[in-house]
């Protein structure tokens, strides 16, 4: 049987890839995340997934690994992980009011075949009007620092969404199960 491992540093992948209740390695990849020139936010998320799992494969043979990643972008601006909580603050003052588009790829690859499979999944957030309280308020509770566009979707963030729009809810916390599962299935893998 092939080991399933998670190459991603992510507690928020890890928490979502527990709920199918299959055994996983975890192994963080620690590559480089930084934009090429001209790059646009859904090529970035495809191609990090896609070098994550290439990043991981060396260490597993017999092994399925999945690499993901997400990016984000409003009107031509590539959104990030603010990572503090001054940058945070700045960074809900400017997609207060705007649309969002969340890209989440995956990336399975199987070591024994070499056979990747991808996909990337969009998904469009409205944010609602933001109060300086309320970011103020929403940070201190949640702090969403490594969360890109400091939302949390899975808890209190979800206040801060005027609606959301995608084909699988996973995707937007950084995991799409529903297409992974179906990847998983391709490869035998019974649930």
């Amino acid at each position: 049987m092939l080991t399933l491992v998670l190459a991603s540093s992510s507690p928020y992948r890890r928490d979502l890839l527990s709920r199918f209740n299959l055994p996983f390695d975890v192994f963080s990849p620690e590559i480089d995340e930084i934009p090429h020139a001209n790059e646009k936010a859904k090529d970035i998320s495809i191609r990090l997934a896609r070098e994550k799992a290439i990043k991981v494969a060396p260490h597993y043979s017999h092994s399925l690994i999945i690499g993901s990643d997400q990016t984000a972008e409003t009107h031509h601006q590539i959104i990030k992980k603010p990572n503090t909580h001054f940058l945070a603050t700045e960074q809900l003052k400017f997609l207060s009011g705007k649309i969002v588009t969340f890209y989440t790829s995956i990336c399975l690859l199987n070591t024994e075949t070499k056979i990747f499979q991808e996909c990337v999944i969009d998904f469009e957030v409205k944010y609602k009007t933001l109060s300086a309280k309320t970011i103020e308020t929403y940070l201190i509770k949640e702090q969403p620092y490594n969360c890109v566009g400091s939302i949390k979707s899975e808890g209190l963030g979800i206040t801060l969404l005027e609606y959301v729009k995608g084909e699988d809810p996973t995707a937007l916390i950084g995991l799409p199960l529903i297409k992974l599962s179906n990847m998983l299935q391709k490869e035998g893998i019974v649930f």
